[in-house]
């Protein structure tokens, strides 16, 4: 659990900064402890905790309205935006040609901050490089490990996929699994290639990916079930979201498979899932993280110059959670923020 422990201590950091408290020698941890009770107090109410300009902050995703996983993203960052006294702004297209347009709108209304995924970064480069040469902070969250750095952004926050992929393929490999199958929902989606890479690299059986159409889960509860009646002894299927493990595991009780279903990300579903062993095992990236820390750096940085990283990417995950760690996320689960 030490991903979990890390990023409590790293957003009650970032809290403390953003409350201006005095970390002085003669402060006392009573006075201290006021101050993060008057933050929560603000929060819960509505109202900033900080008394900075009201700044505006644009995030735009590969992904929006309806997927648990991004609205979990937007809780975390809403809620900092409330603290930072930020009007917060969020839009998607899982085109990347689209959301590149949407984020040259953002830049023409001349937006404070710009948080960005790289799902598909050869298609957002251009447009990530034109807002930071405008002299627009850029945040990129979820996907770009590997392009943020390059296209300019001051940090990148989330989980390294290829880390995250192989720490499947070492789950797979210490349940003693022999054949597993990777599920891509989006095909050109940079990370997910990264996830199935990551584990096909570390996992000792053979692992095979397979593309369905993510928009219709019909559609991809049909071809996990076809790939399992044709093929009995795949052991383990492995989908690269919460939503489409559901449609595993029905496509794997109309095959009559025996296979593990195992998921990344994590929501109250899967949690449920996990406690009731219908699931064997979710990764966990903390996307609550992911969109609250987004906006609080934004926010540190225009307040502060304050970077985190180092100019390495701020991780967020993996964190594999089995049944055993579930029963303890469900309560955060259920209110959203996990």
């Amino acid at each position: 659990m030490a991903t979990v422990r890390t990023g409590v201590r790293a957003t009650g950091a970032v809290l403390a900064v953003a409350l201006g408290a005095m970390a002085l020698a003669g402060c006392s941890s009573t006075g201290g402890k006021r101050a993060e009770d008057r933050a929560r107090d603000a929060a819960a109410q509505g109202r900033a905790a900080v008394n900075t300009p009201e700044w505006t902050v644009a995030m735009v995703t590969h992904s929006g309205d309806g997927d648990s996983f991004w609205d979990i993203v937007q809780e975390g960052a809403k809620q900092a935006a409330v603290k930072d006294n930020i009007k917060f702004l969020y839009a998607y297209s899982d085109e990347g040609q689209q959301q590149a347009q949407l984020v040259q709108s953002y830049i023409d209304k001349k937006v404070d901050g710009l948080i960005v995924t790289l799902a598909k970064p050869d298609a957002m480069k251009a447009v990530v490089e034109k807002a930071v040469k405008a002299g627009i902070p850029v945040i990129t969250v979820n996907s770009g490990t590997e392009e943020s750095k390059a296209y300019g952004a001051i940090t990148h926050i989330g989980q390294d996929e290829t880390i995250a992929g192989e720490a499947v393929g070492d789950e797979l490999e210490k349940r003693g699994r022999k054949k597993a199958l990777c599920v891509i929902h989006e095909q050109g989606n940079v990370g997910h290639e990264a996830r199935c890479a990551g584990a096909k690299k570390t996992f000792g059986g053979s692992l095979e990916n397979l593309y369905v159409d993510g928009t219709s889960m019909p559609d991809v509860q049909a071809s996990i079930e076809a790939k399992l009646q044709a093929d009995k002894s795949i052991d383990s299927v492995v989908t690269l979201g919460a939503p489409f493990a559901d449609a595993a595991v029905k496509a794997k009780a109309s095959a009559g498979s025996k296979a593990e279903i195992d998921t990344f990300d994590l929501n109250a579903k899967v949690a449920a899932a996990l406690k009731a062993g219908t699931l064997g095992f979710a990764v966990d990236q903390q996307p609550y993280l992911q969109g609250y820390e987004a906006v609080d750096l934004l926010w540190l940085y225009r307040y502060n110059a304050d970077v985190l990283g180092g100019g390495r990417p701020v991780l967020t995950g993996p964190q594999i959670i089995t049944g055993d760690e579930a029963g303890a996320l469900e309560k955060y689960t259920e209110r959203g923020t996990r």
